[in-house]
């Protein structure tokens, strides 16, 4: 991240001045995405409305962006679970390590 910059980006046919501090090969690729979304909404739908086409991308990337946070969270769910998994496992093996070396003493 740096300065903020302008940057001009064309969606849907609409030129718009984005005000970002993103570099600007970062913000053309969001663009780009949005395009790739709209184009597939316009051809499921054949929707001639420009705010019709907007309003279902926009539902569709959030529902793209949920599923990966859920996907995200599950992962780092099965980490945390390994990890501590994990621990439990090297903390019976330093334990029985210790025991091992404490003299018996008689």
């Amino acid at each position: 991240m740096g300065t903020e910059r302008l940057v001009e980006i064309k969606v849907f046919g609409q030129t718009y001045t984005v005000k970002t501090d993103a570099e600007e090969n970062y913000i053309q690729e969001v663009a780009k995405y949005v395009n790739e979304k709209m184009d597939e909404v316009l051809k499921k739908t054949k929707s001639v409305s420009t705010l019709n086409v907007a309003i279902l991308t926009a539902l569709n990337i959030a529902d793209d962006l949920l599923k990966e946070k859920e996907k995200r969270m599950a992962l780092l769910r099965e980490v945390e679970t390994k990890s501590k998994d994990l621990a439990e496992k090297i903390d019976i093996k330093m334990g029985g390590m210790e025991l091992e070396k404490t003299p018996l003493t008689g």
